[in-house]
């Protein structure tokens, strides 16, 4: 990648409209995130997990008018999300849509995209366009800008260039940022595991929402004992599922991959003995070296 700011559609996403009077209280009952957050100036990334605190969805949430919020999610996902939504909705008044057919889903990233499209290096920041919005990424403003529009518009910058889904995939992979279809295990994914709390993926103030005990007290007890972490392939490239062994002993499952970069859930005290003792990590005929970004924190 070059130092040119690249625009590509993400036509793997989704919106699923939640609107009525009780929106953001239906939503502040059930999801990982603060929802009293949202405004025509904030998005937010979220989850809506099990009882047992177990990862189902994520999608990001949006102001999308008076009574209605926007959430962008898996287009794979969208209409489970839905139903699981309506067990939920007994009195509440609240109407759940889809509305694929009414908007697309871009991203913007380069070096200098926040500068691009007149947005600040603060996630989560959004601000209109045309009938739309953009907002700096609320995971991390290195993931660039999420561009919900209307699907008769037409992303347009001139100081951008339509690039490739591999690039925006090897930012992904490089920074550690979890996709909810390769990386996490519905109903066995924890969200700690996956760097939820360091990508803005939790309020730890909200109060109860679906999960939130066992989430707490995950992260209160320092439980978590495996990581989804980003690593460097050395040797041929590997297949998602691959399994990663040091000293002969299983430590852990290649997630994503491209080409020499791979998302792997890896045992933490593995990662640690690797750096150590010169432990290597194997996957198949390939080593895995473990690759920490600045954000995670494996303490």
């Amino acid at each position: 990648m070059s130092s040119e700011n690249y625009f590509v559609e993400l036509a793997n996403r989704s919106v699923l409209e939640v609107s009525g009077l009780d929106s953001v209280k239906f939503l502040q009952g059930l999801v990982s995130n603060d929802v009293e957050s949202v405004s025509p100036e904030n998005s937010v990334y979220a989850a809506l997990l099990t009882p047992q605190g177990k990862f189902l969805y994520d999608f990001f949430i949006s102001y999308g008018g008076e009574n209605k919020l926007l959430l962008e999610c898996e287009r794979e996902y969208l209409q489970q999300l839905s139903l699981k939504l309506k067990i939920y909705k007994l009195r509440s008044q609240v109407d759940l849509r889809d509305a694929s057919d009414d908007y697309k889903i871009f991203v913007g990233f380069g070096e200098n995209i926040l500068k691009a499209v007149d947005l600040p290096n603060i996630p989560g920041v959004t601000r209109e366009y045309h009938d739309g919005l953009l907002m700096v990424d609320p995971r991390h403003s290195l993931m660039g800008v999420r561009m919900i529009l209307r699907s008769e518009a037409s992303f347009a910058a001139s100081s951008l260039k339509l690039g490739s889904r591999d690039d925006y995939e090897r930012i992904r992979i490089s920074l550690g940022i979890p996709d909810a279809i390769s990386d996490l295990v519905q109903n066995k994914t924890i969200l700690l595991e996956a760097g939820f709390d360091e990508l803005n993926g939790i309020s730890w103030d909200k109060g109860c929402y679906i999960g939130q005990e066992l989430t707490a007290r995950t992260k209160y007890r320092g439980l978590i004992k495996k990581r989804l972490i980003p690593c460097k392939v050395l040797g041929p490239t590997l297949l998602p599922g691959t399994s990663v062994s040091s000293n002969n002993r299983e430590v852990g499952e290649i997630r994503s991959v491209l080409g020499d970069r791979a998302m792997a859930l890896l045992k933490l005290a593995s990662v640690k003995d690797s750096d150590k003792n010169d432990e290597p990590l194997v996957a198949h005929e390939s080593s895995i070296v473990p690759i920490q970004p600045e954000w995670m924190n494996l303490d």
